[in-house]
């Protein structure tokens, strides 16, 4: 029985991960959740499962939180923890032995970090965790003797295709991609396009900084640099192939010329359950996959247009070169899709906003630690502000 703490548990992978718990009672118990601050999803949450401790980021909502259990729910007992640091409270917890990082954000590296050093298993849903981390996470996980289980659809998809495979066979990774809603569209496009356009995303329902992330085309680069470090291959040897049907999540092609190709319906839950489960398979709970299904018969294979989509260039170049240029790249990325999301700039404005701050921290060095690496985060973030201000 894994005992989780499930990091972001109201956001979609959250959501999620607790309906894998709810369906199979006798594999899982909920040690500790954790929001930054919608508590009434939360409140449902710790009243079906009854954690040890729930963390609200934001002091306000867990104090609001908290009168709410005293006056409607006294015989609830979990702790409920806010402010700073009370995620890694929540990710170091004892009774827990895996972290489920579902928290959007640089805001996920801190507790995965100590949550290794407490030896917990790590099942990442977090794609900048290893974006500005990754040289610091991969050791660490080898030395505590822990697991890191990739949930994001197209790192798992790559890790069941490699399983049994001995790693200098492998040649190329394939990361498939959607395409997202602007496939096909061209650059004065991107110059129209509206925050309700931007979050339609054509096959997955997710939050809205990833789906945005995936209208930019971010989420692939980010996904560049995240199998880089997972599958410890360069960025050259990673190709992005859009596949609109998002019915094969990603392959890998082998030094003889085979591919191999992790296929299945679009949905999150095969791959929180493949890693939860892990070295297992657990049982059946969405709908099985069909081949014969209608839409089904007519798979096609793109080019992403880098020429249109920059921002996937862009990660390529900084997820070469490594160091703490990727988290520049991350920081400024947050920032901009977060004024993007408020409606304060344009679709087109957040990739100027990353580029231009790439270019002007583009000689940044220093020792990859946790600090320097959130000190980096700091300064992107303030420069990405000014940037933003002068658009």
């Amino acid at each position: 029985m894994r005992k989780l703490s499930v990091l972001g548990s109201t956001g979609s992978i959250g959501i999620q991960t607790l309906e894998v718990v709810r369906n199979n009672p006798d594999d899982f118990t909920v040690e500790a959740l954790s929001c930054s601050s919608n508590i009434h999803i939360l409140l449902d949450q710790i009243l079906e499962f009854e954690p040890a401790v729930a963390a609200v980021s934001d002091e306000a909502k867990a104090d609001e939180l908290r009168n709410i259990i005293r006056q409607d729910h006294p015989g609830i007992r979990t702790e409920i923890i806010s402010g700073e640091g009370c995620n890694i409270t929540a990710a170091t917890i004892d009774s827990c032995d895996t972290v489920v990082g579902a928290i959007v954000g640089i805001a996920g590296l801190e507790p995965t970090y100590h949550a290794i050093l407490k030896g917990k298993d790590i099942a990442l849903a977090n794609k900048e965790t290893l974006v500005t981390g990754g040289d610091i996470i991969m050791p660490l996980t080898k030395q505590m003797g822990v697991e890191l289980l990739p949930v994001d659809s197209e790192h798992c998809a790559i890790w069941q295709c490699l399983w049994g495979e001995k790693k200098e066979n492998l040649d190329r990774i394939l990361i498939t991609a959607s395409g997202g809603p602007f496939r096909g569209r061209s650059r004065d496009d991107l110059e129209q396009f509206t925050r309700e356009q931007a979050l339609n995303h054509p096959t997955w329902k997710m939050g809205g900084k990833i789906t945005i992330d995936s209208a930019t085309m971010m989420n692939k680069g980010l996904e560049v640099i995240e199998a880089r470090h997972l599958f410890g291959i360069a960025p050259d040897r990673i190709d992005v192939v859009v596949h609109p049907q998002s019915v094969i999540h990603s392959m890998i092609r082998m030094r003889d010329g085979s591919v191999l190709a992790q296929m299945g319906k679009p949905s999150m839950i095969l791959p929180i359950m493949v890693a939860l489960y892990y070295p297992e398979r657990g049982p059946k709970l969405i709908e099985e996959f069909d081949p014969f299904a209608t839409g089904l018969n007519n798979l096609t294979f793109e080019k992403c247009d880098t020429d249109v989509f920059r921002l996937l260039g862009l990660a390529y170049e900084v997820g070469t070169r490594g160091g703490l240029l990727p988290t520049v790249m991350n920081a400024a990325n947050e920032v901009a899709v977060s004024h993007f999301l408020k409606g304060e700039i344009r679709f087109i404005d957040i990739e100027k906003t990353v580029i231009e701050t790439v270019d002007r921290m583009s000689g940044i060095t220093g020792e990859m630690t946790i600090d320097n690496i959130l000190r980096c985060n700091a300064d992107a973030r303030a420069r990405a502000e000014e940037i933003i201000r002068s658009i």
